[in-house]
């Protein structure tokens, strides 16, 4: 981005820190939690590397529906493409209102929604779970068929463990689609 400012940082040192470093916005303000004994050195790396995570969640969290629908043409070309304009959808959207699936997909309207929990986790499972709606344009059940479909993704497995130790850790049943 050019021509983006720095933020104001304020930088706490503490003496019961002794090897963690944290961050988080306070208004305008980033606040970066250090270790006493850091030097001046150690505490400008951290702070810009601490901004530099702060950004990059930051981001994540920002995503769009626009931004969402070019991931999914992505994906189309990359697994789908044999499928042309039957794995296209007419619309990919985030949205708030679910909070017991990932995503989901009405075939009859071609529209795939997608969690906004999903929005700050990994690009390989916002994949995986955009890869995985978009096959329920091509086949609505989840059969065999489907499950070779989203089988082509790579990380499909790793996705799939990913999510369910998300659900685990939020003391929840795994989460269908």
């Amino acid at each position: 981005m050019a021509g983006a400012r720095k933020p104001v940082v304020e930088v706490r040192r503490s003496q019961r820190r002794r090897r963690t470093v944290s961050a988080y916005r306070d208004g305008e303000r980033v606040v970066v939690l250090i270790p006493d004994q850091f030097s001046r050195a150690e505490e400008s790396e951290w702070v810009d590397r601490m901004l530099a995570r702060l950004a990059a969640r930051e981001g994540r969290l920002s995503r769009s529906d626009a931004e969402l629908l070019s991931r999914a043409n992505r994906l189309i070309n990359a697994y789908l493409a044999e499928y042309g304009r039957q794995a296209v959808p007419a619309s990919v959207r985030w949205v708030t209102n679910q909070n017991g699936r990932w995503g989901s997909c009405t075939p009859a309207d071609r529209s795939i929604r997608i969690s906004h929990r999903v929005q700050d986790m990994p690009d390989w499972v916002i994949d995986y779970v955009l890869l995985h709606e978009l096959a329920h344009l091509i086949v609505p059940s989840h059969n065999a068929a489907f499950w070779a479909l989203v089988g082509q993704y790579p990380r499909a497995e790793r996705a799939r463990g990913y999510l369910e130790g998300v659900a685990a850790a939020a003391c929840v049943p795994a989460l269908a689609d």
